[in-house]
């Protein structure tokens, strides 16, 4: 997971607009609120899942820092910016594609690692070919709120668990 010389932590947080493709804000924190999601993501906040009624898995979406930069070098391009990957959590020094089915703490948040991310045609519309190196385990993680907090840009990543 982390070696002794880094520690797990949130290197930057994100929010999706309402609409699709715009991009994403850059924030230092944000709350995050059990089944629902993270408070100003105005695109999935409170989304309801179309085939059970009940709330989306979508609530979080993580994804390494370091996995962007290798992607990045691959493509020979420069790393690319903070949230330009349309994720709400950026880390570093955590294997997040090993978390599925585990729980994190984040902040004063408890998160559940529910699937792999699936990239989608936006990757490459930033970087022709990023989808494809996306593939698991190179793609981040989808996660939902099991207990409301905050969490904030330089927090923690503790777990996992279970």
């Amino acid at each position: 997971m982390n070696t002794p010389d880094t520690a797990a932590r949130v290197v930057s947080i994100h929010l999706h607009a309402a609409e699709s493709g715009a991009p994403l804000q850059s924030v230092l924190s944000v709350e995050a609120i059990a089944d629902k999601g993270l408070v100003g993501d105005r695109r999935y906040f409170g989304r309801k899942s179309r085939r059970t009624g009940g709330p989306s898995r979508r609530q979080v979406t993580l994804i390494e820092r370091e996995v962007l930069q290798r992607h990045a070098a691959t493509l020979g391009l420069p790393p690319f910016a903070p949230g330009e990957a349309r994720s709400n959590f950026e880390t570093e020094g955590i294997d997040l594609s090993q978390l599925v089915g585990r729980e994190l703490q984040i902040g004063t948040t408890r998160l559940a690692i529910v699937e792999h991310r699936e990239p989608c045609a936006k990757m490459d519309a930033l970087a022709p070919g990023l989808r494809t190196l996306m593939t698991p385990p190179c793609q981040g993680v989808i996660a939902i709120v099991l207990q409301s907090g905050t969490v904030s840009v330089g927090d923690s990543i503790h777990g996992p668990t279970k």
